[in-house]
C-alpha cells in the first residue's frame, strides 16, 4: 500500500485532523492528502500562501519576521504553522516554505533549501532539508519527506 494511502488510513482510523498552509509546494501536499479517498474526514483545509502578503494576512505571519529572516526561514515557517492553526484547530498543522527553483537562490539559500513546519499535540517542530533537482522533483521530496516524518508521529 502507498505511504500517503497508510497515513491518511491512520489518521482517519484515529480521527486526527490535518490542515496545511503552503508556499514552495503550491498545492501539492493538499493534493497528496485529498486524492486519497475518505480524506475529507480528516483533512479540514489549508492556505497556498505563495507571497509574503498572503503569509501576512491570513496567516499572521510578522512582517519583522520576514524582513529581518525572509520569507525561507524556520522563523516564517513556524510562524505559518501557528498561523495555520489558529485559523483551523486541527490536530496536526504542517507549512512549507522554501525554493524549488529553477531561480531564486543564493549562496545562504540555495535552490532546493526547504523549511517545513509540523504542530502537533501543541508542540512545534521545523525540519530543514536541502534538495538537489528539478523544481517538481524538490516539491515531490518536500511532500515524500513530510509523509514520511508523519509515519513517526501517529
Amino acid at each position: 500500500m502507498h505511504l500517503y494511502k497508510k497515513i491518511i488510513r491512520k489518521l482517519i482510523k484515529g480521527s486526527i485532523t490535518i490542515s496545511t498552509a503552503e508556499s514552495c509546494t503550491g498545492g501539492l501536499l493538499a493534493y497528496s492528502i485529498t486524492k486519497n479517498k475518505d480524506s475529507s474526514k480528516i483533512y479540514k483545509g489549508g492556505y497556498i500562501t505563495y507571497s509574503n502578503e498572503l503569509k501576512i494576512k491570513n496567516l499572521n505571519v510578522k512582517k519583522t519576521t520576514i524582513k529581518k529572516y525572509g520569507a525561507v526561514s524556520k522563523e516564517t515557517a513556524k510562524e505559518m504553522v501557528r498561523g495555520l492553526f489558529v485559523k483551523t484547530k486541527t490536530n496536526i498543522c504542517i507549512s512549507t516554505t522554501g525554493i524549488a527553483g529553477p531561480g531564486g537562490g543564493s549562496k545562504n539559500k540555495p535552490i532546493g533549501l526547504i523549511y517545513i513546519g509540523i504542530r502537533v499535540n501543541g508542540k512545534v517542530e521545523i525540519l530543514k532539508k536541502n534538495f538537489k533537482g528539478s523544481r517538481i522533483e524538490i516539491q515531490k521530496n518536500c511532500v515524500n519527506l513530510i509523509f514520511k516524518y508523519l509515519t513517526k508521529l501517529i
